[in-house]
């Protein structure tokens, strides 16, 4: 299938898959979901929690199987040999496609505790996806626009307050939390709009990394900065459903985050404010460089 199939031919089957082990595995997800929402017993909201992460990899994995069986890709991956899934971690990328997000969970499923994102409150109500997010205990957020603080400052540690409240279920139980640090995928209109400084990023969004280790800085002490490149120039959902894309690079760098960042007060303590930001930059050039040598 690798080589017979015309590439759409091979997206649409991909998606069939895809969808068809979706609809399988969800029935069993929900039955789950329903017990933990149900039964208020803590020994039993963690079993079915564990249950339903074991689920989640599942899918993922055959997703990835899938993607191994149908594309012929070359993956060089570099810096997985040291992960636990007992451990907590702050996992952050580059963004260039949506094809990202396949890659990390093909590099990352099952090495590190399953990835959570923070998601809009709105998004709970997403058919079969909010109740599966709601589920894994995605944390949901109602965050505040700089308008509606400016109208009611009370409203500038409700965020936080609902961050950490959020997070109060990670504490006991290995989690990783992911984050785009540039909020969006990268393009040249978009990195010229901005005046980047950096070649292959756009400019990084501390406010979000800082709001999650404020929240949870006493449980994340390492940081997983993964850096992807399509050497082939092709990097879009499309292509990587066709399987156009013949290689990518995936380098991850552990480190340590500093301790003056774990639970600081990013929003109301200036020095620290522009300490994070000084550092996010430093983090931002190193990779940027790292882009450049990959890619030659």
């Amino acid at each position: 299938m690798k080589t017979i199939l015309p590439g759409p031919l091979k997206a649409i089957l991909a998606l069939i898959l895809v969808l068809g082990n979706t609809l399988w595995l969800f029935p069993i997800l929900l039955f789950f979901a329903i017990v933990k929402l149900v039964v208020p017993i803590p020994p039993v909201r963690k079993a079915c929690t564990i249950v339903l992460i074991r689920i989640a990899w599942l899918w993922i994995g055959f997703n990835n199987l899938l993607s191994d069986l149908l594309f012929q890709i070359e993956w060089d991956v570099r810096g997985t040999s040291n992960l636990s899934r007992d451990q907590w971690y702050f996992v952050t990328c580059n963004h260039q496609s949506w094809t990202d997000i396949p890659v990390i969970q093909h590099v990352l499923n099952s090495r590190i505790p399953l990835l959570k994102f923070f998601l809009k409150q709105q998004l709970i109500w997403v058919p079969f996806l909010g109740i599966a997010w709601w589920a894994l205990d995605f944390p949901f957020m109602q965050r505040h626009t700089r308008e509606q603080i400016a109208r009611n400052p009370a409203l500038r540690n409700k965020d936080i307050e609902a961050t950490k409240a959020a997070c109060e279920k990670f504490r006991f139980t290995p989690v990783t939390v992911f984050n785009f640090m540039e909020g969006t995928r990268f393009n040249p209109a978009k990195q010229a709009a901005q005046d980047s400084p950096y070649r292959h990023l756009l400019r990084p969004k501390a406010g979000g990394t800082a709001f999650v280790l404020s929240a949870m800085g006493d449980s994340l002490a390492t940081m997983l900065d993964v850096t992807i490149v399509y050497p082939d120039g092709r990097s879009g959902i499309w292509d990587y459903l066709c399987g156009r894309i013949n290689r990518i690079i995936v380098d991850i760098q552990t480190r340590d985050i500093p301790m003056r960042f774990r639970g600081m007060d990013y929003e109301n303590n200036p020095a620290i404010r522009s300490d994070f930001q000084n550092w996010v930059s430093q983090l931002w050039q190193e990779k940027d460089e790292k882009i450049e040598e990959l890619k030659g």
